[in-house]
């Protein structure tokens, strides 16, 4: 069974298009409601950025059908990114050392009681989503200088170890991964941890450019994410997402992936289908467009 959504249901660019939510959903309740409405499944992108929190968890909870489904992307002091020292909660923020306060942080720089506290914390974050039955996967999406080495296995072990009776996903961002040296390697280790591989679709050329690949690592889940093919700002730095990502998909480049989709359908007991052009209603556009292509092959061949 396929399922498909978007990566923010509260993107500025999506609410500032006036092309999706009714004109009386004005609050991020209303917003929710209306759009679990329309889609099953949605992914949580502000989880990267700050540490979520178990009172959001409770609200998303309430506000969605038993059915709707929330994955959610790791924070990213997890995944080796630069964090900002206020994305801490208060509490945790008190045991960083006095020379690294108010700069970015990286976890290796970390003691590690503020390490296990973060982990700690964004647990308890979820755990009303993973209670409910409606978190999907946690999205570990690893940075261009995450290399394929015997260490960064090690760590994707662990953040998995850290995430214990949780679904987690991993996404890279290095094309080394899937080269001809690592790909079997890569696949192998994933399938052995039961972890998905987050496929992507994104555009060609360049060292952050994964290739089109799909591939079922996981019995229970796996996961696509589109992230458009705008060549022209795809390594632009420091840019909003809705300028990365600024892509509206055709017919034609979305039906690459239906066959892809549904052998990964026969290999897996879910797969996720996630839209992150975010840009005006770009995102949605394409998600109801590929629900429907899927929803026409599968009809084609009942």
């Amino acid at each position: 069974m396929a399922k498909c959504g978007i990566a923010g249901w509260i993107d500025k660019s999506l609410i500032g298009s006036g092309l999706f939510y009714p004109k009386g959903a004005t609050s991020s309740e209303e917003r929710l409601q209306y759009y679990a409405s329309q889609f099953p499944l949605v992914e949580v992108d502000s989880t990267y950025y700050g540490m979520p929190t178990r009172k959001n968890s409770d609200y998303w909870v309430a506000r969605t059908p038993d059915s709707f489904t929330f994955d959610v992307k790791s924070f990213s002091l997890f995944t080796q990114h630069p964090t900002k020292f206020n994305a801490l909660p208060p509490e945790i923020r008190e045991g960083v050392p006095k020379e690294l306060q108010g700069k970015d942080l990286y976890v290796e720089n970390l003691p590690p009681d503020v390490v296990d506290a973060a982990w700690d914390a964004f647990r308890d974050a979820l755990e009303p989503l993973q209670v409910a039955g409606k978190l999907g996967a946690v999205f570990f999406q690893y940075p261009p200088w995450f290399f394929p080495t015997s260490k960064s296995l090690a760590y994707i072990e662990q953040c998995q170890e850290r995430m214990y009776g949780f679904q987690v996903a991993v996404e890279f961002r290095k094309r080394e991964w899937l080269d001809e040296r690592h790909a079997s390697g890569t696949l192998t280790f994933l399938r052995s941890r039961g972890i998905p591989y987050v496929a992507v679709d994104v555009p060609q050329g360049y060292g952050t450019s994964m290739p089109p690949l799909a591939e079922a690592t996981s019995d229970k889940l796996a996961i696509v994410r589109f992230h458009g093919r705008n060549h022209e700002t795809w390594n632009l730095k420091g840019v909003p997402p809705s300028v990365r990502f600024q892509y509206l998909y055709t017919d034609e480049e979305l039906s690459e992936w239906v066959p892809r989709i549904r052998e990964l359908e026969e290999r897996t007991a879910e797969v996720h289908a996630i839209m992150n052009n975010n840009y005006s209603n770009y995102s949605v556009q394409n998600a109801h467009q590929l629900e429907r292509l899927l929803e026409e092959a599968a009809a084609a061949t009942a």
